[in-house]
């Protein structure tokens, strides 16, 4: 079973958000939050093991989405978020993205779609919906500074444009997921990004991201 924790201020929102995810195949809520400080003390209680995945809103008091996002990354938490959120503006989904986000979902969307971003989240890396797609299509207008890659990490980019799992590019690449995690972690530094979804943001812009 994935476990799964939700931090979102509205109770009646996350019981029934909970209610929801524990009827989907192979998924368990077993922590609601409603704010990053209370995730932050559940994550350093070492009595209870990390979630597989987090739920996380953005507007809440105390510690907000931005806010709870930088210290997961600070502190190194390598645990998947997903946000769900009422808030669905370019440049807020951008913004999470770049701070180390998988995905950005807005709360009235469907079941459905929320259980394959749960499923593309933790099977891929990462979960695109339509909202995010306007997002980085209305960023192309912004340029990145085009730094100097080496070709295998131009090739490392492109294939991170495709649905293809961090195994499946480093047998494609012949090289050990050990070495791709080493290209992805050298690229995170170089680019100052913080997920998969960042460093495909600079493939767009910079037109590298076509096999």
């Amino acid at each position: 079973m994935k476990k799964v924790f939700i931090i979102d201020d509205h109770s009646l929102f996350s019981n029934a958000l909970k209610v929801l995810i524990n009827k989907f195949k192979g998924y368990e809520v077993a922590f609601c939050g409603q704010n990053g400080k209370e995730l932050i003390h559940r994550l350093q209680d070492k009595s209870h093991s990390p979630p597989d995945i987090i739920l996380l809103d953005m507007n809440m008091p105390i510690m907000n989405g931005l806010e709870t996002m930088d210290w997961l990354v600070k502190n190194n938490y390598d645990i998947p978020v997903l946000v769900l959120s009422m808030q669905g503006e370019a440049q807020v989904i951008l913004e999470m993205i770049k701070k180390g986000v998988k995905g950005y979902l807005l709360k009235d969307s469907s079941p459905q779609l929320l259980k394959k971003g749960l499923d593309d989240t933790l099977n891929f890396g990462f979960f695109h919906t339509e909202n995010v797609t306007q997002a980085l299509v209305a960023s192309l207008n912004t340029k990145y500074h085009h730094l100097d890659l080496k070709d295998r990490e131009i090739e490392f980019l492109k294939l991170l444009c495709s649905e293809r799992t961090y195994k499946e590019i480093a047998d494609l690449m012949f090289l050990s997921p050990k070495t791709i995690d080493g290209y992805r972690d050298t690229l995170f530094e170089k680019l100052d990004v913080h997920s998969r979804v960042g460093l495909v943001i600079y493939a767009i812009k910079n037109n590298i991201h076509q096999m």
